[in-house]
This record gives C-alpha cells, sequence and structure tokens, in this order.
C-alpha cells in the first residue's frame, strides 16, 4: 500500500494524495496529532509530531 498525502490546499484527490480544499492552514508549527479514518469511523492510522509541553 502507497503512503496517503493529505494536503490542506485546493487539489484532486487521486489514490496517494487527498485535498481538503480548505483557504487556511488547519496544522501549526506546535505539537499536532492527525488521525484519518475510515468511513466507518475507525481509526486508519496516527501520526504525530512537534513538541509537546513539559
Amino acid at each position: 500500500m502507497k503512503p496517503l498525502r493529505i494536503h490542506t490546499g485546493t487539489g484532486h484527490n487521486t489514490r496517494t494524495d487527498l485535498f481538503q480544499n480548505r483557504r487556511d492552514y488547519i496544522w501549526d508549527n506546535h505539537a499536532d496529532t492527525a488521525t484519518p479514518r475510515d468511513d466507518r469511523g475507525c481509526t486508519v492510522d496516527t501520526e504525530s509530531w512537534g513538541r509537546r509541553p513539559h
């Protein structure tokens, strides 16, 4: 299975790229977690990045 790239901006969805068609960024430069879910609401994957406050 190829990795899926999720983009905030506009574009055409493909098997490897999913576009949210938003004008503003939803990600920031701080700690974040993305949790994509399938049509049934089941978690497909989870990816976290950035620093977490102590």
